[in-house]
């Protein structure tokens, strides 16, 4: 047992200064990159409710993959075995944006190209990436509203009027009436609505609420995470 223990300690000291190197490397190439993605979430985030502890878990998420991939790079057994232990652990934390699980993924996949000392992938993936996001980000997507009007069921008709006037194609969603009032929500492309306002000199809402009978009209801009 002892002649074991020196044997492999002797081993372990004579590959200790290139191993310690190529380990620093690693980490340093993973930190600079884990920034690079850093700031790439933080330039093109576009939601309501950004989250710096999540923005900052991403750069460590990239640095444990790199220590992770440099441990179990050159030992088939460790690998099998940290598999084994890594299948054990359940995250339960929902991830509520798509691209926030995109940059997890890009984390991890950096982690990996700098654990196996692959820096040229990293870092012409990360660039690719990063320019990819700032191309898209200059892409304004038309968005949607929603037309909410409450009204009494004896003004329906008075107030569909004045939408279809207004709107060519206004796309009904729901329509809920009873005996004294009625709801009606329309679906409205950002583009049709700006042509509406700009050709007529009165707001559309407005109109709405000069309307006998019209409680509310209210204008709900719609985004793929928070509707305001």
């Amino acid at each position: 047992m002892k002649d074991y223990i020196i044997e492999n300690f002797s081993e372990v000291m004579s590959l200790g200064d290139r191993t310690a190197e190529s380990f620093f490397l690693n980490i340093i190439v993973a930190l600079v990159i884990g920034m690079v993605i850093y700031i790439a979430y933080r330039a093109t985030y576009t939601g309501v409710a950004y989250s710096k502890r999540f923005n900052i878990s991403l750069v460590m998420m990239t640095l444990i993959s790199t220590m992770v991939m440099t441990v179990i790079s050159n030992n088939i057994a460790l690998s099998l075995g940290m598999v084994g232990a890594l299948s054990i652990v359940r995250f339960r934390t929902a991830v509520k944006d798509a691209r926030d699980t995109a940059f997890i993924f890009w984390t991890i996949a950096v982690g990996i190209c700098c654990g196996v000392s692959q820096y040229t992938i990293a870092a012409v993936g990360t660039i690719v990436l990063f320019l990819f996001l700032i191309i898209m980000g200059q892409v304004h997507e038309d968005g949607k509203y929603m037309l909410i009007i409450r009204c009494t069921s004896a003004s329906v008709k008075a107030a569909e009027s004045v939408v279809f006037n207004y709107l060519r194609r206004p796309q009904l969603r729901v329509r809920n009436e009873k005996q004294i009032s009625a709801e009606l929500i329309y679906e409205i492309g950002a583009g049709p609505l700006k042509k509406a306002l700009n050709a007529n000199e009165e707001h559309l809402l407005d109109k709405l609420l000069a309307i006998e009978g019209v409680e509310t009209a209210n204008l709900v801009s719609q985004t793929d995470d928070f509707s305001r």
